[in-house]
């Protein structure tokens, strides 16, 4: 028996507490929120994870639970027996706002030190302070909440998956080093010395052999590890929940996941989803939008002006097409007179971090014109730009000129982004789901002058593209598909190879031959002997998902223990150095900084 307990033990949560339950006895136990002292009145608002209930002492209080209750402090743990009753301030902000409990006994678990910051919810304390006493900031309701509703949405997917006839397969956490793409994160091996195990950055390989096994569908809450640079949404460590299917083309595998993305939104939002979702291939996306994941909640679309410019006077725009790349412009629709030449200038600022040397404009005001760029144009030229842009007065050009399509694509991207979230041109409580398809299966690396898998090296080709791996590799099309939500990657998957013949094709292309193949992928090449169904998957970003769901723009608000921008964990003060005579076990010697 617990002595601080007594024979006493929870009956209820605290904010679950209503009118219905007046006249009933009940024990609650949690956190104190606020105390107030009115003299012979003592107020005291308890907290657990349910949310929170007043606590009543009066005059009728056993003197040994007043005492008590005039002692509390913020952050005490309490456990409080007495009878609910109607509540004579009614506070209509809180869900038990018309009850309290009047305490007949009170009991203190646990005394706590003044924390070192206020224990609610949308804290402004800066977010070091709060990673740093996590065990503190877990307790502040919002982020409470959000860890339930990840909880919750765990659950359902689980529940979906297995309706579909998918099985639960846990895959290794230590697992070969096959570097191809991001870094791994190696861990030594004791018993083989100088030998190391990686931690899987997905389980792509073992989730593929499950096919071969004949496992059909298989699903899995992976736990997956890279060693990369952190961004808001991106983590060294991360949670995926990871699909494979046999007997499937890149229909069935889509068709399922719009079935799991509307059971999510019916159950955990109360929303529906149509179907099917839109669709926009990889190349049509960077067109449109500067983006291989757009955010269609909002138009603003790329406008390519090559045709009209291409015997232009003006040296910028002529030396880029001369060259073989491209201008294209955006027209925002109405904003002249709240975007000023300063704040043009930040764009431009922007549009430099994506490598491009300016932004040229036209701003068309109510009192008159200025423009960067039409002086140097024809009356035609100009009037060409604005027609196929559909200019007006009140709105504003922004073109970009380079002669790398990509780096015109991702900085005209990035600008109309910012101009999107700056002039509040969509609504922030929707959400508009799509589907990017047909990427290029490879993309090429100027510095180390090869070719690597835009995905990974298990993408099948379309069909219709095979020949192209031997001869052009980089206009070779993946029958891969990613979805996008607000233009955010949520998930991403596509049709494996399941012919050994085009996966040495695969290998060739990337630089690998037999022998280097079958040194780093030799155990999957072997099951490639025995038969393979055809088959395909799909992974999603969980920490993403749950983001987004809950509507948050930083994916440590749902990560119960997040690491910072340098893939340090404040709380724990890890990673940390270890003792020498363990390193000497490992066979270690190290040469950095760690002492």
């Amino acid at each position: 028996m617990n002595d601080l307990m007594g024979s006493a033990r929870r009956t209820d949560y605290c904010g679950q507490l209503g009118e219905g339950d007046i006249g009933r006895r009940v024990t609650v136990c949690g956190w104190v929120s606020r105390q107030r002292d009115l003299g012979n009145l003592i107020f005291i608002d308890l907290r657990d994870r349910t949310g929170i209930v007043q606590l009543s002492f009066d005059e009728h209080t056993p003197k040994e639970s007043f005492e008590r209750a005039f002692s509390a402090r913020a952050e005490y743990i309490l456990m409080a027996t007495g009878q609910v009753v109607a509540r004579q301030s009614i506070n209509p902000d809180l869900p038990t706002g018309r009850v309290e409990i009047a305490v007949e006994e009170l009991r203190i678990l646990s005394r706590a030190k003044t924390p070192p910051f206020a224990i609610e919810s949308h804290s402004d304390v800066k977010e070091e302070l709060r990673l740093k006493h996590r065990f503190l900031d877990l307790r502040r309701p919002d982020l409470q909440q959000a860890m339930m509703a990840r909880h919750r949405i765990v659950k359902l997917t689980r529940d979906y998956f297995d309706s579909q006839g998918f099985i639960e397969i846990e895959t290794p956490i230590l697992v070969r080093s096959t570097p191809e793409g991001a870094r791994d994160y190696l861990v030594p091996s004791r018993v083989h010395k100088g030998s190391f195990y990686a931690l899987p950055q997905s389980p792509q390989q073992y989730k593929q052999i499950c096919m071969i096994a004949g496992f059909d569908r298989y699903m899995q809450i992976a736990r997956c590890f890279r060693d990369e640079d952190l961004r808001a949404d991106r983590q060294p460590e991360f949670t995926q929940i990871d699909l494979e299917m046999s007997f499937v083309d890149q229909e069935d595998v889509m068709a399922l996941n719009e079935g799991y993305m509307r059971y999510i939104f019916k159950h955990f939002l109360d929303m529906e989803l149509p179907l099917p979702f839109p669709r926009i291939s990889y190349k049509e996306a960077m067109e449109r939008y500067g983006s291989d994941k757009p955010d269609t909640r909002f138009g603003l679309e790329i406008m390519r002006l090559d045709d009209l410019l291409g015997q232009c006077a003006f040296k910028v725009f002529r030396s880029v097409l001369d060259s073989g790349g491209s201008v294209r412009a955006l027209c925002v629709k109405g904003v002249a007179d709240r975007l000023s030449r300063k704040e043009i200038d930040k764009l431009t600022d922007l549009a430099k971090t994506y490598k491009l040397g300016g932004l040229a404009f036209t701003r068309l005001t109510s009192e008159g014109e200025s423009s960067s760029f039409e002086k140097f144009l024809t009356p035609e030229e100009v009037a060409a730009i604005r027609t196929r842009l559909g200019a007006q007065t009140g709105d504003v050009i922004l073109i970009a000129a380079h002669t790398d399509d990509q780096v015109v694509s991702a900085a005209l991207g990035a600008v109309r982004l910012e101009l999107g979230r700056r002039f509040e041109l969509y609504d922030p409580a929707s959400f508009n789901l799509l589907w990017v398809t047909d990427f290029p299966l490879f993309e090429y690396d100027d510095e180390d002058g090869r070719y690597y898998a835009m995905h990974h090296p298990f993408t099948a080709p379309h069909v219709e593209d095979m020949a192209l791996l031997s001869t052009d590799p980089g206009a070779c099309r993946a029958q891969a598909y990613d979805m996008v939500i607000n233009g955010v990657e949520v998930g991403g998957g596509s049709i494996r190879i399941s012919d050994p013949t085009v996966q040495q094709q695969m290998f060739a292309a990337l630089g690998l031959d037999e022998q280097a193949a079958r040194a780093r992928f030799g155990y999957f090449l072997d099951a490639f002997d025995y038969g393979v169904p055809p088959h395909g998957g799909l992974a999603y970003g969980l920490d993403r998902l749950v983001m987004l769901l809950l509507g948050r723009d930083n994916i440590r608000d749902v990560i119960a223990f997040p690491k910072v921008q340098n893939a340090s964990e404040l709380m724990t003060q890890a990673p940390s150095p270890v003792d020498a005579k363990d390193l000497e076990v490992l066979g270690i010697t190290v040469t950095g900084p760690a002492q």
